[in-house]
């Protein structure tokens, strides 16, 4: 997070917003300047990349399913905004550390005697680091004693858009990022590639809430994806990972998503939808028939 800080503060907040005689590594500066940043960049990247999602990538037809609530699109917009200020004063207090030099990240590729190849150690370690524990901890947040009270609001959305992907209480939102911000502390990481973790991260919860359960079939058996996480949403105690269905598989709690066996939420909404045509076509020839004068009961 140093790297935004750091250009924020070249371009914009030293020039123009702090007096000069303010030191840019005063920690009070930085604490404010994380706050700013942090809630800017998670609205930012909430509403374009959810947006984006929800009018280009969203099967809108879900929004007929029974399940989909009354305003659900409103209520989870005001959720995920009433809850992302929140979900960031725990989580600047992790970024001021790594502002303030107490984590392993690293700016140059050259710092480690292994560079390039240690760079590419370092994402698939942090994916599998991050996958693991996120399923331990979404799980754990399922137990009777936790889930009411911190991951129930989650699961309002039982059909849930691009907009539910932050719609979190926010102890429940920081508690499942925790895993993303531990890593930098436990292993090398060089600070750029961390950022776009960071952001893909942030990307990935919107893609699994999208509604889009189309998978290549030979990634269904492995990417925990959009089809995996809405029967989520739906069953409740099955496919809490968060990339893939590794753990899943090793905790017992993988279920193959409905939609790939015919009988998923969009399959419900368009079979429901043709028995209606089919319904009204039936009709629309009786009453045809009838005013033909055929059908008439003969005397």
């Amino acid at each position: 997070m140093d790297l935004v800080l750091n250009v924020a503060d070249y371009y914009f907040l030293t020039p123009y917003v702090y007096p000069a005689t303010w030191p840019e590594d005063d920690i009070f500066r930085q604490t404010i300047s994380l706050l700013v940043i942090t809630n800017l960049g998670a609205y930012t990247l909430y509403f374009f990349f959810a947006t984006l999602s929800y009018y280009f990538i969203y099967d809108h037809s879900l929004m007929k399913h029974p399940q989909f609530l009354k305003n659900q699109v409103y209520r989870e917009i005001v959720y995920s905004v009433k809850a992302l200020p929140l979900i960031s004063l725990p989580t600047v207090s992790l970024f001021l550390l790594e502002v303030r030099g107490y984590s392993r990240l690293y700016d140059g590729i050259g710092e480690f005697p292994f560079g390039w190849f240690q760079l590419i150690v370092g994402i698939l370690s942090f994916l599998f680091f991050t996958d693991m524990l996120i399923y331990w901890i979404h799980r754990g947040l399922h137990h009777r004693l936790l889930y009411k009270r911190l991951h129930k609001p989650h699961h309002t959305w039982k059909i849930p858009t691009p907009f539910a992907s932050h719609a979190f209480h926010p102890v429940d939102g920081f508690v499942q990022s925790l895993p993303y911000h531990i890593y930098p502390f436990l292993f090398p990481l060089h600070k750029a590639v961390y950022l776009s973790l960071y952001i893909l991260v942030n990307v990935w919860t919107i893609n699994i809430h999208d509604g889009d359960f189309r998978a290549p079939q030979t990634l269904r058996p492995f990417i925990n994806g959009s089809a995996h996480h809405a029967e989520h949403h739906l069953v409740f105690d099955c496919n809490y990972g968060q990339y893939f269905t590794l753990w899943d598989r090793i905790g017992g709690s993988f279920k193959n998503p409905s939609c790939f066996e015919g009988n998923g939420p969009l399959d419900y909404v368009n079979k429901v939808t043709e028995e209606k045509f089919s319904g009204h076509a039936g009709n629309g020839c009786k009453n045809e028939k009838l005013s033909n004068g055929e059908g008439k009961k003969t005397e």
